[in-house]
């Protein structure tokens, strides 16, 4: 059993994969708190509160994006074909998340240019809809990835955008969005003391609970009408343990913020979200775009890949390249460490 298990899932196809899919979710990580708090900033009482909020990802949330960039950019060199299928027929969903993020970006760096109360409202409510707008098209995405796509022959994407928005992959929408709170909620808690520390601190179990129930139905839902998405778990039993750590790191959550330990809190919800990411791409392997009807054409990592030859040059580069990703996001956290401080350069 174990060298079935081996020969099909580590195949250069199956490591390229698994990159593109390590690079979405260290963006899911990264980013997902950035998300997180810019749909909490509303919460902010004063504007004194809003600015450290904002504060809080000033350093890093624009080389949170480059996770993204590189994904995307790792999806297009490694799988050419999904990569031009899914833009075929996610076009309009894709251009809107492009706007959301290049207008989350915008209310960061303009808010705080003028003192005006209407000004900084207007870009604090502009930074709260990006980032749940953003939120919530990045799971429906995924929602539509396992609940599959229909595709012709040719990979090309044959439905309208009102497909896309099925009840499932709004309820993974929905379910993202309460991830991202409960991940931008907890970094907070991190990040601030103080009075406003306390305030976000009572805010995070009710997050928490949002998101354990969303979670709760979303599987519930996966089990019931994607029975594609358990095939591995049902032929390699010992895969279930990547789902097991989801659970335990996630019910560890709460655990951690009653005992007042936010940054082992963060690094649970980091791990849940890697081993959520996990299950899925466990699930869906080898498939990239789940084709309806009934699995019909859809893209693998076999008859949507690049050539051997073109995989193996850009493997060696990845070997160079991912260490250097990895070593910046490091010391840039490191350098940015503690608490939030304001300054006369801050946002």
């Amino acid at each position: 059993m174990w060298t079935d298990f081996f020969t099909d899932y580590f195949s250069l196809n199956a490591t390229w994969f698994l990159l593109v899919g390590i690079l979405f979710a260290g963006y899911a990580i990264l980013d997902g708190f950035d998300l997180g708090v810019g749909m909490l900033n509303l919460l902010g009482k004063s504007d004194h509160d809003r600015r450290i909020l904002y504060n809080s990802i000033g350093p890093v949330w624009d080389g949170n994006e480059v996770w993204l960039v590189t994904g995307g950019g790792s999806l297009f060199a490694a799988f050419p074909v999904v990569y031009a299928g899914v833009f075929s027929g996610f076009y309009i969903a894709f251009m809107l998340l492009l706007f959301c993020i290049i207008l989350r970006a915008v209310a960061i760096e303009f808010r705080s240019k003028e003192a005006w109360g209407w000004w900084r409202r207007t870009w604090d409510y502009a930074f709260f809809l990006s980032s749940g707008v953003s939120s919530l098209l990045i799971g429906v995405a995924v929602g539509n990835i396992v609940h599959g796509v229909p595709m012709d022959a040719q990979g090309n994407y044959t439905g309208t955008f009102l497909d896309l928005l099925n009840p499932y992959s709004l309820l993974l929408g929905v379910t993202t969005v309460a991830l991202f709170l409960m991940h931008g909620c907890i970094y907070v808690v991190l990040k601030t003391e103080g009075d406003l520390q306390n305030q976000f601190r009572r805010y995070v179990n009710n997050f928490i609970i949002f998101f354990i129930i969303c979670y709760a139905i979303t599987s519930f839902a996966t089990l019931l009408y994607y029975p594609h998405m358990t095939d591995v778990f049902k032929e390699y039993p010992a895969a279930g343990i990547v789902a097991l750590a989801s659970m335990l790191l996630i019910a560890n959550i709460p655990r951690e913020i009653h005992l007042k330990r936010e940054f082992m809190a963060f690094l649970s919800s980091c791990g849940a979200m890697l081993a959520l990411m996990g299950v899925l791409g466990l699930g869906l392997f080898p498939n990239l775009v789940y084709g309806l009807p009934d699995g019909l054409n859809s893209l693998t990592v076999y008859n949507a890949a690049s050539s051997q030859k073109t995989l193996s040059i850009m493997l060696l580069i990845a070997v160079m390249g991912v260490p250097l990703v990895l070593a910046y996001t490091a010391s840039v956290y490191w350098i940015f460490r503690g608490k939030v401080v304001l300054t006369p350069e801050s946002y």
